[in-house]
């Protein structure tokens, strides 16, 4: 409970019904980071609500909660939380949350275990910055205003190229931090400030997913490594790519973590679960391209082997939690390697970079299986890989050509 000198804050959420009729659809409740509002999840909705009930909130002050001078803790977000959960029906719900939000959610699987079904934990950690930071900017804040801090929190916020990438998004991001309400902005710092629960995560149960953005340095994938090996049963993915807000970034990659989560925190999915798991992981793995074109050649014929291979190869192996996507990926190059299937190999030699291996460990990874596999095999395998990656080079060089007569149109 919040101490005696802190109060309880309102917080307006955000419902988006189930897309498929379910007799129990499951609730999700997304929680936002600090300076963001709902919309930060707005590419991520459309693939979870598929299979759930999803219920996004602002933080106060933020977009539709009202403001507030009162202070309040981390903790008594998470109560306001299942207050807002219990004005939609109640009961137990998954839970995610980005930063300020993952550390709500840290703060619900300590002190409602029994409501908790599972928690992702996006770019978070038990403990977050330090007391004179968060208390400095506590102090900008008042001294000077939300848009005192855009420029500190797009450099905070967004992985390198980002705003140049995706100007639209990381712009209404940012204006949307300049509208959040000062004191309201400020007491979340002090909260954050007063925030710590290093010592009591290693009492959770809830089935967790600890993520991190390659780039964050404000939560640093360290920092997430730790929380992951504190709490019994959970798992870190590293999201590549991504910055501190990888929900705006990468929406793909983090629905598709999202569904693999939330279908192994609850026993088996079902059929239908699976194609809609195994379709999210399969195109961040693979593309929206490719697999956009794999869908377009369907046949009759052919339609029962897709709905085959995006149900078990995709939504019940590559969602497995027992390993992560980057030793996946070693293992499928070793057997398509292996069993000489090059048509194959130049898919997953792509699906493998998507998945954070380098160029130098494809290579590793291969000269490794010549061992075992055979030289031959191994020969095919390299001229495959070269072929992709001279291929990866030529698209690299085209979209940089085409963006620089984009900007430069006179010359």
């Amino acid at each position: 409970m919040p101490s005696p000198l802190t109060a309880v804050p309102t917080l307006i959420g955000t419902v988006t019904a189930v897309r498929r009729q379910a007799a129990t659809a499951p609730l999700l409740v997304l929680g936002s980071s600090l300076g963001t509002t709902t919309s930060l999840w707005d590419g991520v909705v459309g693939p979870l609500a598929e299979r759930h009930r999803v219920l996004r909130f602002d933080l106060p002050g933020h977009g539709a909660s009202p403001a507030t001078v009162i202070p309040f803790t981390v903790a008594g977000l998470a109560e306001a939380v299942i207050a807002l959960v219990d004005s939609v029906g109640g009961g137990s719900f998954h839970y995610a949350g980005i930063s300020l939000g993952g550390a709500v959610g840290l703060e619900l699987a300590l002190r409602y275990p029994d409501r908790l079904l599972s928690l992702g934990v996006i770019c978070s950690g038990p403990k977050i910055g330090s007391v004179d930071g968060w208390t400095e900017r506590a102090a900008q804040i008042r001294g000077s205003g939300t848009p005192s801090v855009v420029v500190s929190s797009a450099e905070r916020w967004f992985a390198p190229g980002f705003l140049e990438r995706d100007p639209t998004a990381g712009s209404a991001a940012l204006n949307e931090l300049s509208a959040v309400d000062d004191e309201s902005y400020a007491l979340c710092c002090e909260a954050l400030a007063a925030y710590d629960v290093t010592d009591a995560v290693h009492g959770i149960r809830t089935s967790v997913l600890c993520a991190s953005g390659e780039f964050d340095a404000a939560t640093p994938t360290d920092l997430l490594v730790s929380l992951a090996a504190a709490i019994p049963g959970a798992r870190h993915e590293l999201i590549r790519g991504a910055g501190h807000l990888p929900a705006l970034e990468r929406p793909a990659v983090v629905a598709a973590l999202l569904l693999e989560h939330l279908s192994t925190g609850t026993g088996s999915p079902t059929a239908a679960q699976a194609y809609d798991n195994g379709m999210a992981v399969r195109r961040a793995v693979l593309g929206d391209a490719h697999v956009d074109r794999a869908t377009a050649a369907i046949t009759p014929e052919t339609a029962d082997f897709q709905d085959f291979i995006t149900r078990y190869a995709w939504g019940e192996i590559w969602t497995r939690p027992g390993l992560d996507r980057r030793t996946r990926s070693f293992l499928t190059l070793a057997a398509l390697v292996t069993g000489g299937h090059e048509g194959e190999l130049a898919m997953h030699v792509r699906a493998a970079l998507t998945n954070g291996l380098s160029r130098a460990e494809i290579s590793e990874a291969i000269l490794h299986t010549a061992i075992y596999a055979g030289v031959p095999a191994a020969n095919a395998a390299f001229a495959v890989a070269r072929s992709t990656f001279a291929q990866l080079d030529a698209e690299a060089a085209t979209e940089a050509a085409t963006q620089a007569a984009t900007e430069n149109p006179t010359r």
